[in-house]
Protein backbone atom coordinates (compact mmCIF):
# COMPACT_ATOMS: atom_id res chain seq x y z
CA UNK A 1 0.00 0.00 0.00
CA UNK A 2 1.42 3.35 -1.04
CA UNK A 3 -0.21 5.51 1.61
CA UNK A 4 2.25 5.67 4.50
CA UNK A 5 3.61 9.04 5.48
CA UNK A 6 0.92 11.62 4.85
CA UNK A 7 -2.07 10.18 6.72
CA UNK A 8 -3.77 12.14 9.50
CA UNK A 9 -6.38 10.81 11.93
CA UNK A 10 -9.18 12.68 13.71
CA UNK A 11 -10.71 11.20 16.89
CA UNK A 12 -14.13 12.66 17.73
CA UNK A 13 -15.00 11.50 21.27
CA UNK A 14 -18.67 12.39 21.46
CA UNK A 15 -21.43 11.76 23.97
CA UNK A 16 -23.36 9.44 21.64
CA UNK A 17 -20.64 8.12 19.33
CA UNK A 18 -16.89 7.71 18.93
CA UNK A 19 -15.81 8.53 15.39
CA UNK A 20 -12.38 7.96 13.83
CA UNK A 21 -11.67 9.55 10.43
CA UNK A 22 -8.50 8.74 8.46
CA UNK A 23 -7.45 11.33 5.88
CA UNK A 24 -4.64 11.55 3.36
CA UNK A 25 -3.15 14.89 2.34
CA UNK A 26 -2.65 14.77 -1.42
CA UNK A 27 -1.66 17.35 -4.03
CA UNK A 28 -5.33 17.76 -4.90
CA UNK A 29 -6.45 18.27 -1.28
CA UNK A 30 -7.79 16.09 1.51
CA UNK A 31 -8.86 12.54 0.71
CA UNK A 32 -10.82 10.51 3.27
CA UNK A 33 -9.57 6.90 3.16
CA UNK A 34 -11.03 5.34 6.31
CA UNK A 35 -13.82 5.79 8.85
CA UNK A 36 -14.84 3.94 12.01
CA UNK A 37 -17.71 4.63 14.42
CA UNK A 38 -18.95 3.01 17.61
CA UNK A 39 -21.62 3.98 20.15
CA UNK A 40 -20.18 5.97 23.06
CA UNK A 41 -21.21 4.92 26.56
CA UNK A 42 -18.56 6.52 28.77
CA UNK A 43 -19.35 10.23 28.34
CA UNK A 44 -21.96 12.58 29.70
CA UNK A 45 -22.42 16.10 28.30
CA UNK A 46 -19.08 15.84 26.49
CA UNK A 47 -17.08 14.85 29.59
CA UNK A 48 -15.56 11.40 30.27
CA UNK A 49 -17.37 9.72 33.18
CA UNK A 50 -16.29 6.11 32.56
CA UNK A 51 -12.76 5.59 31.27
CA UNK A 52 -13.01 1.84 30.59
CA UNK A 53 -16.21 2.16 28.51
CA UNK A 54 -14.71 5.05 26.55
CA UNK A 55 -11.47 3.12 25.90
CA UNK A 56 -13.41 0.10 24.60
CA UNK A 57 -15.48 2.31 22.27
CA UNK A 58 -12.32 4.03 20.97
CA UNK A 59 -10.67 0.65 20.30
CA UNK A 60 -13.70 -0.61 18.33
CA UNK A 61 -13.88 2.58 16.23
CA UNK A 62 -10.12 2.50 15.59
CA UNK A 63 -10.23 -1.16 14.50
CA UNK A 64 -12.99 -0.38 12.00
CA UNK A 65 -11.08 2.62 10.60
CA UNK A 66 -7.83 0.59 10.36
CA UNK A 67 -9.58 -2.15 8.39
CA UNK A 68 -11.07 0.33 5.94
CA UNK A 69 -7.87 2.37 5.51
CA UNK A 70 -5.58 -0.69 5.50
CA UNK A 71 -3.10 0.69 8.03
CA UNK A 72 -2.21 0.90 11.71
CA UNK A 73 -3.29 3.98 13.67
CA UNK A 74 -0.76 5.27 16.20
CA UNK A 75 -1.44 8.99 16.55
CA UNK A 76 -4.64 11.07 16.52
CA UNK A 77 -5.96 14.61 16.78
CA UNK A 78 -8.63 14.52 19.49
CA UNK A 79 -11.59 16.85 19.92
CA UNK A 80 -12.67 18.34 23.25
CA UNK A 81 -15.97 19.86 24.33
CA UNK A 82 -18.17 20.16 27.42
CA UNK A 83 -19.55 22.75 29.80
CA UNK A 84 -16.08 23.24 31.33
CA UNK A 85 -14.80 25.06 28.20
CA UNK A 86 -14.19 28.79 28.74
CA UNK A 87 -13.02 31.28 26.10
CA UNK A 88 -12.18 34.99 26.06
CA UNK A 89 -10.57 37.61 23.85
CA UNK A 90 -7.26 39.15 24.92
CA UNK A 91 -4.83 41.83 23.72
CA UNK A 92 -1.03 42.05 23.75
CA UNK A 93 1.47 44.77 22.81
CA UNK A 94 5.28 44.90 22.45
CA UNK A 95 7.96 47.24 21.09
CA UNK A 96 9.68 46.00 17.92
CA UNK A 97 13.46 45.91 18.46
CA UNK A 98 15.00 46.28 15.01
CA UNK A 99 12.24 48.02 13.06
CA UNK A 100 11.40 44.88 11.03
CA UNK A 101 8.99 42.36 12.54
CA UNK A 102 10.48 38.88 12.93
CA UNK A 103 9.07 35.50 13.99
CA UNK A 104 10.46 36.17 17.49
CA UNK A 105 8.46 39.42 17.69
CA UNK A 106 5.26 37.62 16.68
CA UNK A 107 5.88 34.93 19.31
CA UNK A 108 6.56 37.59 21.98
CA UNK A 109 3.39 39.56 21.28
CA UNK A 110 1.25 36.39 21.40
CA UNK A 111 2.90 35.47 24.71
CA UNK A 112 2.08 38.96 25.99
CA UNK A 113 -1.56 38.53 24.94
CA UNK A 114 -1.96 35.25 26.80
CA UNK A 115 -0.19 36.50 29.95
CA UNK A 116 -3.43 36.63 31.91
CA UNK A 117 -4.28 35.01 35.24
CA UNK A 118 -5.63 31.52 34.53
CA UNK A 119 -6.64 29.27 37.48
CA UNK A 120 -4.36 26.30 38.15
CA UNK A 121 -7.18 23.84 37.44
CA UNK A 122 -7.45 25.10 33.83
CA UNK A 123 -5.16 24.88 30.83
CA UNK A 124 -4.95 26.79 27.56
CA UNK A 125 -6.10 24.75 24.54
CA UNK A 126 -5.89 27.43 21.83
CA UNK A 127 -4.46 30.91 21.37
CA UNK A 128 -5.84 32.05 18.00
CA UNK A 129 -4.62 35.39 16.57
CA UNK A 130 -7.54 37.48 15.30
CA UNK A 131 -5.62 40.44 13.90
CA UNK A 132 -2.28 42.24 14.25
CA UNK A 133 -1.94 46.00 14.63
CA UNK A 134 1.30 47.76 13.59
CA UNK A 135 1.62 51.39 14.71
CA UNK A 136 -2.19 51.75 14.94
CA UNK A 137 -2.74 50.15 11.51
CA UNK A 138 -5.16 47.27 12.13
CA UNK A 139 -6.56 44.38 10.11
CA UNK A 140 -3.14 42.80 9.43
CA UNK A 141 -3.08 38.99 9.20
CA UNK A 142 0.60 38.37 8.33
CA UNK A 143 2.93 40.90 10.00
CA UNK A 144 6.21 39.07 9.27
CA UNK A 145 8.73 41.25 7.42
CA UNK A 146 6.73 44.46 7.85
CA UNK A 147 8.31 47.54 9.40
CA UNK A 148 7.01 49.10 12.58
CA UNK A 149 7.79 50.30 16.08
CA UNK A 150 4.80 48.99 18.03
CA UNK A 151 3.21 45.56 17.44
CA UNK A 152 -0.15 44.60 18.92
CA UNK A 153 -2.27 41.47 18.59
CA UNK A 154 -5.83 40.53 19.42
CA UNK A 155 -6.24 36.84 20.25
CA UNK A 156 -9.00 34.39 21.15
CA UNK A 157 -7.95 32.21 24.11
CA UNK A 158 -9.72 28.91 24.79
CA UNK A 159 -9.24 27.13 28.13
CA UNK A 160 -10.44 23.77 29.43
CA UNK A 161 -10.48 21.97 32.76
CA UNK A 162 -7.12 20.22 33.18
CA UNK A 163 -8.75 17.00 34.39
CA UNK A 164 -11.12 16.78 31.41
CA UNK A 165 -8.27 17.25 28.93
CA UNK A 166 -6.12 14.70 30.80
CA UNK A 167 -8.94 12.14 30.79
CA UNK A 168 -9.28 12.42 27.00
CA UNK A 169 -5.53 11.89 26.59
CA UNK A 170 -5.62 9.00 29.11
CA UNK A 171 -8.46 7.27 27.23
CA UNK A 172 -6.59 7.59 23.93
CA UNK A 173 -3.34 6.33 25.51
CA UNK A 174 -5.11 3.31 27.06
CA UNK A 175 -6.49 2.53 23.61
CA UNK A 176 -2.90 2.44 22.31
CA UNK A 177 -2.88 5.88 20.72
CA UNK A 178 -0.68 8.94 21.04
CA UNK A 179 -2.49 12.31 21.00
CA UNK A 180 -0.74 14.71 18.62
CA UNK A 181 -2.95 17.62 19.73
CA UNK A 182 -6.31 18.47 21.29
CA UNK A 183 -8.64 20.81 19.41
CA UNK A 184 -11.88 22.46 20.46
CA UNK A 185 -14.65 20.67 18.60
CA UNK A 186 -16.35 23.74 17.12
CA UNK A 187 -13.01 25.01 15.79
CA UNK A 188 -12.50 21.60 14.16
CA UNK A 189 -16.05 21.49 12.76
CA UNK A 190 -15.67 24.98 11.30
CA UNK A 191 -12.63 23.77 9.33
CA UNK A 192 -14.86 21.23 7.59
CA UNK A 193 -18.11 23.13 6.95
CA UNK A 194 -17.44 26.88 6.63
CA UNK A 195 -16.38 28.75 3.49
CA UNK A 196 -13.96 31.67 3.43
CA UNK A 197 -16.68 34.08 2.27
CA UNK A 198 -18.85 33.13 5.26
CA UNK A 199 -15.98 33.70 7.68
CA UNK A 200 -15.32 37.11 6.13
CA UNK A 201 -18.92 38.31 6.04
CA UNK A 202 -19.80 36.90 9.45
CA UNK A 203 -21.35 33.56 10.41
CA UNK A 204 -22.43 31.61 13.49
CA UNK A 205 -21.67 27.88 13.37
CA UNK A 206 -23.79 25.76 15.69
CA UNK A 207 -22.69 22.14 16.22
CA UNK A 208 -25.52 20.22 17.95
CA UNK A 209 -24.08 17.00 19.35
CA UNK A 210 -25.61 14.41 21.64
CA UNK A 211 -24.64 15.98 24.97
CA UNK A 212 -23.46 19.50 24.07
CA UNK A 213 -24.12 22.30 21.61
CA UNK A 214 -20.98 24.12 20.45
CA UNK A 215 -21.20 27.69 19.14
CA UNK A 216 -18.53 29.59 17.19
CA UNK A 217 -18.90 33.08 15.66
CA UNK A 218 -16.61 34.26 12.83
CA UNK A 219 -16.28 37.73 11.33
CA UNK A 220 -13.61 39.39 9.19
CA UNK A 221 -12.04 36.00 8.49
CA UNK A 222 -11.26 35.23 12.15
CA UNK A 223 -12.96 33.63 15.13
CA UNK A 224 -14.55 36.10 17.51
CA UNK A 225 -16.47 34.02 20.05
CA UNK A 226 -16.86 30.42 21.21
CA UNK A 227 -19.01 28.85 23.89
CA UNK A 228 -20.52 25.47 24.82
CA UNK A 229 -24.06 24.79 26.04
CA UNK A 230 -24.39 21.53 28.02
CA UNK A 231 -27.55 20.50 26.14
CA UNK A 232 -27.94 18.55 22.94
CA UNK A 233 -29.81 15.87 21.03
CA UNK A 234 -29.95 13.54 24.03
CA UNK A 235 -32.49 15.87 25.64
CA UNK A 236 -34.76 15.32 22.63
CA UNK A 237 -34.23 11.55 22.89
CA UNK A 238 -35.12 11.67 26.60
CA UNK A 239 -38.36 13.53 25.87
CA UNK A 240 -39.30 10.93 23.22
CA UNK A 241 -38.55 8.07 25.65
CA UNK A 242 -40.79 9.62 28.33
CA UNK A 243 -43.53 10.83 25.97
CA UNK A 244 -43.86 7.55 24.06
CA UNK A 245 -42.94 5.31 27.05
CA UNK A 246 -40.17 3.52 25.17
CA UNK A 247 -36.53 2.63 26.09
CA UNK A 248 -33.85 5.28 25.41
CA UNK A 249 -32.17 3.10 22.77
CA UNK A 250 -35.46 2.74 20.88
CA UNK A 251 -36.22 6.46 21.31
CA UNK A 252 -32.89 7.28 19.63
CA UNK A 253 -33.74 5.00 16.68
CA UNK A 254 -37.21 6.56 16.35
CA UNK A 255 -35.72 10.07 16.46
CA UNK A 256 -33.22 9.27 13.69
CA UNK A 257 -35.69 7.46 11.44
CA UNK A 258 -38.95 9.37 11.95
CA UNK A 259 -38.01 12.59 13.78
CA UNK A 260 -39.18 15.97 12.46
CA UNK A 261 -38.61 19.30 14.21
CA UNK A 262 -41.80 20.92 12.86
CA UNK A 263 -44.98 18.96 13.62
CA UNK A 264 -47.00 20.72 10.90
CA UNK A 265 -44.67 19.19 8.25
CA UNK A 266 -45.90 15.69 9.15
CA UNK A 267 -48.91 14.11 7.45
CA UNK A 268 -51.68 13.57 10.01
CA UNK A 269 -52.29 10.03 8.77
CA UNK A 270 -48.73 8.75 9.26
CA UNK A 271 -48.14 6.21 12.03
CA UNK A 272 -45.07 4.58 13.60
CA UNK A 273 -44.60 1.42 15.67
CA UNK A 274 -43.21 2.14 19.15
CA UNK A 275 -41.58 -0.68 21.19
CA UNK A 276 -42.80 -0.68 24.80
CA UNK A 277 -40.80 -1.08 28.04
CA UNK A 278 -41.03 -4.15 30.26
CA UNK A 279 -41.76 -6.62 27.48
CA UNK A 280 -45.18 -5.20 26.59
CA UNK A 281 -46.44 -5.33 23.02
CA UNK A 282 -45.37 -2.56 20.64
CA UNK A 283 -47.91 0.23 20.11
CA UNK A 284 -48.88 2.12 16.95
CA UNK A 285 -48.65 5.88 17.46
CA UNK A 286 -49.33 8.84 15.19
CA UNK A 287 -46.07 10.31 13.87
CA UNK A 288 -47.61 13.73 14.44
CA UNK A 289 -47.39 13.11 18.22
CA UNK A 290 -43.64 12.48 17.81
CA UNK A 291 -43.31 15.85 16.07
CA UNK A 292 -45.22 17.56 18.89
CA UNK A 293 -42.72 16.11 21.39
CA UNK A 294 -39.62 17.11 19.39
CA UNK A 295 -40.60 20.61 18.25
CA UNK A 296 -40.80 22.37 21.69
CA UNK A 297 -37.46 20.91 22.85
CA UNK A 298 -35.58 21.89 19.68
CA UNK A 299 -37.21 25.33 19.75
CA UNK A 300 -36.14 25.75 23.39
CA UNK A 301 -32.56 24.82 22.46
CA UNK A 302 -32.54 27.39 19.63
CA UNK A 303 -33.87 30.07 22.00
CA UNK A 304 -31.00 29.31 24.41
CA UNK A 305 -28.50 29.55 21.54
CA UNK A 306 -30.04 32.83 20.38
CA UNK A 307 -29.66 34.22 23.92
CA UNK A 308 -25.99 33.16 24.01
CA UNK A 309 -25.31 34.81 20.64
CA UNK A 310 -26.96 38.05 21.78
CA UNK A 311 -25.02 37.92 25.05
CA UNK A 312 -21.76 37.61 23.09
CA UNK A 313 -22.27 41.06 21.55
CA UNK A 314 -21.54 39.69 18.05
CA UNK A 315 -25.18 39.12 17.05
CA UNK A 316 -24.96 42.06 14.61
CA UNK A 317 -21.94 40.57 12.81
CA UNK A 318 -23.43 37.33 11.44
CA UNK A 319 -24.59 38.73 8.11
CA UNK A 320 -24.29 35.45 6.19
CA UNK A 321 -26.48 33.68 8.74
CA UNK A 322 -26.26 30.39 10.64
CA UNK A 323 -24.64 27.07 9.74
CA UNK A 324 -26.07 24.06 11.61
CA UNK A 325 -24.02 20.90 11.92
CA UNK A 326 -23.75 17.87 14.21
CA UNK A 327 -26.00 14.79 14.32
CA UNK A 328 -29.20 16.63 15.31
CA UNK A 329 -28.83 18.97 12.30
CA UNK A 330 -29.65 15.97 10.06
CA UNK A 331 -33.22 15.85 11.37
CA UNK A 332 -35.97 16.94 8.99
CA UNK A 333 -37.34 20.41 9.74
CA UNK A 334 -34.42 21.58 11.90
CA UNK A 335 -33.13 24.24 9.48
CA UNK A 336 -36.67 25.54 8.87
CA UNK A 337 -37.33 25.83 12.62
CA UNK A 338 -33.96 27.56 13.11
CA UNK A 339 -34.85 30.15 10.46
CA UNK A 340 -38.10 30.87 12.33
CA UNK A 341 -36.31 31.35 15.68
CA UNK A 342 -33.21 33.26 14.51
CA UNK A 343 -34.78 35.25 11.69
CA UNK A 344 -31.66 34.62 9.59
CA UNK A 345 -30.67 32.39 6.65
CA UNK A 346 -29.83 28.89 7.94
CA UNK A 347 -28.14 26.05 6.10
CA UNK A 348 -27.07 22.54 7.06
CA UNK A 349 -23.26 22.22 7.21
CA UNK A 350 -21.62 19.09 5.82
CA UNK A 351 -17.90 18.40 5.25
CA UNK A 352 -16.81 20.09 2.02
CA UNK A 353 -13.76 20.19 -0.28
CA UNK A 354 -12.86 16.55 0.32
CA UNK A 355 -12.46 13.49 -1.86
CA UNK A 356 -12.33 9.75 -1.23
CA UNK A 357 -15.20 8.39 0.87
CA UNK A 358 -17.32 11.48 0.20
CA UNK A 359 -20.67 9.66 0.16
CA UNK A 360 -19.96 8.15 3.59
CA UNK A 361 -18.84 11.29 5.45
CA UNK A 362 -21.00 13.92 3.70
CA UNK A 363 -23.27 14.23 6.73
CA UNK A 364 -23.41 16.80 9.57
CA UNK A 365 -22.61 14.06 12.10
CA UNK A 366 -19.08 13.66 10.65
CA UNK A 367 -18.21 17.38 10.59
CA UNK A 368 -16.04 17.27 13.73
CA UNK A 369 -14.13 14.13 12.68
CA UNK A 370 -13.34 15.48 9.20
CA UNK A 371 -12.56 18.89 10.72
CA UNK A 372 -10.03 17.33 13.10
CA UNK A 373 -8.24 15.76 10.12
CA UNK A 374 -8.21 19.14 8.35
CA UNK A 375 -7.00 20.82 11.57
CA UNK A 376 -4.19 18.25 11.81
CA UNK A 377 -3.14 18.84 8.21
CA UNK A 378 -2.78 22.57 8.91
CA UNK A 379 -1.00 22.33 12.26
CA UNK A 380 1.79 19.85 11.69
CA UNK A 381 4.54 18.97 9.25
CA UNK A 382 5.41 15.70 11.00
CA UNK A 383 4.35 12.22 9.97
CA UNK A 384 1.36 11.36 12.09
CA UNK A 385 0.97 7.84 10.86
CA UNK A 386 3.29 4.83 10.97
CA UNK A 387 2.51 1.26 10.03
CA UNK A 388 4.10 -0.85 12.72
CA UNK A 389 7.25 1.27 12.61
CA UNK A 390 7.70 1.28 16.40
CA UNK A 391 7.86 -1.88 18.42
CA UNK A 392 5.78 -2.22 21.59
CA UNK A 393 8.73 -1.51 23.92
CA UNK A 394 9.54 1.79 22.20
CA UNK A 395 5.91 2.86 22.34
CA UNK A 396 5.72 2.02 26.04
CA UNK A 397 8.99 3.82 26.78
CA UNK A 398 7.75 6.91 24.90
CA UNK A 399 4.54 7.04 26.89
CA UNK A 400 6.34 6.40 30.21
CA UNK A 401 8.57 9.40 29.48
CA UNK A 402 5.42 11.45 28.87
CA UNK A 403 3.88 10.36 32.17
CA UNK A 404 7.09 11.11 34.08
CA UNK A 405 7.39 14.61 32.59
CA UNK A 406 3.72 15.22 33.40
CA UNK A 407 4.11 14.53 37.11
CA UNK A 408 7.68 15.77 37.81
Amino acid sequence: MARKDNLIVGLDIGTTKICVIVGEQTEDGLEIVGIGTHPSKGLRKGVVVNIESTVESIKKAVEEAELMAGCEINSVYAGISGGHIRAFNSHGVIAVKDGEITKADVDRVIEAAQAVAIPTDREVIHVIPQEYIIDDQGGIQAPLGMNGIRLEVKVHVVTAAVTSAQNIVKCANKAGLDVADIALQQIASSEAVLGEDERDLGVAMIDIGGGTTDIAIFHGGTIKYTTVIALGGNQVTGDIAVGLRTPMSEAEKIKKKFGCAIASMIDEGETIEVPAVGGHKPRTVSRHILGEIIEPRVEELFELIKREIMKSGFDGYISSGIVLTGGTASMRGVTELAEQVFGLPVRSGVPDNISGLVDVVKSPMYSTGVGLVRYGSKHTSETQFRRGGDNVFNKLLYRMKGWVSEFF
